[in-house]
């Protein structure tokens, strides 16, 4: 499910996993929104400008994410275009990461209609949008969220991670979904302070730290981490104001370890839950998926042609990423 969204990862104490010493890890099931802020490490290329432009002339790809400009690292959009313009109209070099792999490509910007040295390229450095925190972890203060990774709405890459954190953020409507077309909730964020910051974006979930003085009200009740089984289970939501109420769902199916951790697919029984969104939207992903009394995954995908019916991730995967 698409969003709209350092120091290293501190997500799991080391040695910490899923059981420890014989015991159970136990772990705060949230399921509330939260706002995300992600800001890229460089700039994304998400779409070039038509013609023969220095862009297209240079190699330059939709996807590639340019790191550095004239031997300085670019850290903004805003930033990319203040080089652009101290260069003119000299050969400069691009360091560019594409594929995994990192290359070096020479542009001549030219100048627009304005003035302006361009190389006719759209950029994006960040990203932001509302999603479901899955778990608080009392003993490291490490929480995660998504089930999935915060993706580039152009060219569905991974946004590459610099830095983030998150926000509070309350439900004000929701656009139900429905077969063909995927609903969303709809939250104002508070960005007058953050709750907490991102260690990292994976394509498990984001990950980071908080307070519990931040986010107290959510942060209580530890449950056991389970394994999920085929059958009867809950997901904790957040679908109206700050109220989380935990909704029945069925686990039709499970697929360890899935390549794409889509480990589960799930189904949506709850009739008050499909009545106010008509099952999984956008938003929701996150939402932890409780069984038996132990947390077990979270809610990841909708599938477009049943609302009703959609994926979730393994806790194992969420806690094995988090590391």
């Amino acid at each position: 499910m698409a969003l709209f969204l350092c120091a290293p990862p501190v997500a799991m104490a080391a040695g910490l996993t899923a059981e420890s010493g014989g015991e159970k890890r136990m772990l705060v099931p949230v399921g509330h929104t939260v706002g995300i802020k992600l800001f890229a490490r460089g700039v994304v290329v998400v779409k070039l400008s038509e013609g023969g432009t220095p862009a297209r002339e240079c190699g330059l790809r939709t996807g590639d994410i340019i790191v550095s400009c004239g031997g300085t690292a670019v850290t903004s959009t805003e930033q990319f275009q203040s080089l652009l313009q101290a260069n003119g109209d000299a050969a400069t070099d691009l360091q560019v990461r594409r594929d995994g792999g990192s290359m070096t490509l020479s542009v001549e910007p030219a100048q627009n209609d304005q003035g302006s040295y361009c190389i006719g390229a759209w950029i994006r450095d960040s990203m932001a949008g509302i999603g479901t925190m899955t778990y608080y972890d009392p003993a490291t203060g490490a929480f995660g969220a998504l089930g999935h990774g915060i993706t580039d709405v152009d060219t569905a890459q991974l946004m590459p991670f610099s830095s983030g954190s998150i926000l509070p953020s309350t439900v004000k409507a929701v656009k139900k979904g429905a077969c063909g077309a995927a609903g969303e909730l709809r939250g104002d964020f508070d960005l007058t302070r953050d709750l907490g910051e991102l260690c990292a974006n994976t394509d498990s979930g984001v990950f980071g730290t908080l307070t519990e003085e931040d986010y107290g009200p959510a942060l209580c009740g530890a449950v056991p981490v389970g394994t999920a089984r085929a059958g009867g289970a809950v997901i904790r939501s957040n679908v109206a104001g700050d109220q989380v109420q935990e909704y029945d769902i069925e686990i039709l199916k499970v697929v360890p370890n899935a390549a794409d951790g889509r480990d589960m697919v799930i189904s949506v029984t709850d009739p008050e839950l499909i009545a106010a969104t008509g099952g999984i939207v956008q938003g929701m992903s996150g939402s932890p998926i409780l069984q038996n009394g132990q947390i077990v995954g979270a809610v990841t995908h909708v599938l477009l042609n049943d609302p009703t019916k959609g994926y979730g991730i393994s806790i194992e995967n969420m806690l094995n990423a988090a590391e």
